[in-house]
């Protein structure tokens, strides 16, 4: 009863197995990510190719937006920064504010601790009950605005089936629509695998049976969360390759291959 609360082992850890190479790969793949997508957001520049809008800049809402890149008007017309700015806080702030990502930058950027069995630099830990990580608890917000996100995405994914520039009017869908179309699905499985979302769906009921349409969401979402670390990476590499690909396009670096 009044034992140590911690085994005393002198050594850091008594792991044999290579534990630090799932914290290096995620600290190399968020610093390229956060590098990229600090560019592309400040850039202002080569984010449309009609009919394909970069997800860094939809909605576009800016009167700085190049022509046919705004779908719901231009209702910020005192900005006078680059327009992804106006956007990127909900989906970063989502993001950021994930349970998963929580854990992973944590262990990759904070070595808090860098991985299970394995003791931490530092001397003291007060989890997220002070400034600035108590603002971890705004996540279950954050995936409200992660929703609308996600719809606005889809209306863009059903617009890249329309002609582009100097085609006839019809349905067309070139590799774009596929990659777009795909990015959106994995947003949708990111964000409704969420933890938040299964607490929203089911989290505060006492009697399933009295409940059955919200008890089958939250079955259908308690599936999804078991992959949900999956979907956040898978998500994360389809964003930023759709805007890749569209900034390519913008850039006449190739031409978009049309399957109809």
């Amino acid at each position: 009863m009044n034992g140590p609360t911690r085994a005393r082992i002198g050594v850091k850890t008594l792991r044999t197995d290579r534990w630090w190479l799932t914290p290096l790969a995620t600290f190399v793949v968020f610093t390229a990510f956060v590098v990229y997508a600090t560019w592309r957001a400040f850039a202002g520049h080569h984010y449309y190719a009609e009919p394909y809008l970069s997800p860094f800049y939809s909605p576009c809402l800016t009167d700085s937006c190049v022509s046919g890149s705004s779908d719901f008007g231009q209702p910020l017309s005192l900005w006078s920064l680059s327009p992804a700015l106006v956007i990127l806080i909900f989906p970063l702030g989502f993001r950021m504010t994930c349970y998963y990502y929580r854990k992973a930058y944590y262990r990759a950027f904070w070595l808090s601790p860098p991985a299970c069995a394995v003791a931490e630099p530092h001397g003291a830990y007060s989890g997220e009950t002070r400034f600035p990580l108590i603002l971890q608890n705004i996540h279950r917000y954050f995936w409200y605005a992660a929703v609308v996100v996600a719809l606005i995405l889809s209306y863009d994914a059903i617009l890249a089936f329309g002609p582009a520039e100097g085609e006839s009017d019809g349905i067309h869908m070139g590799l774009g629509t596929v990659l777009m179309v795909a990015n959106v699905v994995l947003i949708w499985l990111y964000t409704l695998s969420c933890h938040s979302c299964r607490h929203i769906t089911g989290g505060r009921l006492r009697h399933f049976s009295r409940h059955p349409v919200r008890y089958r969401m939250w079955t259908f979402v308690s599936k999804l969360n078991t992959n949900h670390a999956r979907y956040a990476w898978y998500s994360l590499f389809s964003v930023a390759l759709v805007d890749l690909y569209i900034y390519l396009l913008a850039t006449n670096v190739f031409d978009d291959p049309r399957f109809f």
